[in-house]
């Protein structure tokens, strides 16, 4: 299946000069929605995987369905002030300013082995962040997974040592 034609390019979103990345379209399609899980988990492999991280927002729509299908946990990355239990907390540089994600305290065990999962690798700040995270409560990341991967943002160099794999590539 050519999945490159279930992904829209939207001009100027969320701002000017922006070009999104839209993904319901594959998000919509019932055969493209399957065949892209099974395609990820082909590139997930052997790999043990005790928990599967999506972060808010649009890495929680494949997270779940991967996590089920390794027979794993899922752990949701989120915003501050979103989670309800204690939390840990990582702040990141963008481009322009800065941003904080968390995740509870107790979602990872020390020793777990943990893939990383988002939509999107764009300049990797957001997936390093995640990284650090899961790190910080001992959890051992074997693998950061996209559903596709802006190669021009170059998001790959922030995640130097860690096993990346992208269904789509731009």
């Amino acid at each position: 299946m050519d999945f490159y034609n279930y992904i829209r390019d939207i001009q100027d979103f969320p701002s000017d000069g922006i070009t999104f990345k839209d993904i319901t379209p594959l998000l919509k399609d019932k055969d493209a929605l399957k065949a892209a899980t099974e395609e990820m988990l082909r590139l997930i492999g052997e790999v043990e995987v005790d928990k599967v991280v999506g972060m808010e927002s649009r890495g929680f729509f494949f997270a779940p369905l991967l996590a089920s299908k390794l027979n794993a946990g899922f752990v949701p990355v989120r915003k501050p002030g979103k989670l309800p239990f204690q939390r840990v907390s990582k702040t990141y540089a963008l481009e322009y300013g800065h941003d904080t994600l968390e995740i509870h305290a107790d979602s990872i065990s020390k020793g777990e082995h943990v893939l990383i999962h988002d939509d999107v690798l764009a300049t990797g700040g957001t997936a390093k962040a995640t990284c650090d995270l899961v790190e910080a409560l001992g959890g051992v990341v074997v693998q950061c997974n996209f559903l596709l991967e802006l190669k021009f943002l170059e998001g790959s160099k922030k995640l130097n040592g860690y096993s990346i794999k992208s269904l789509l590539q731009y």
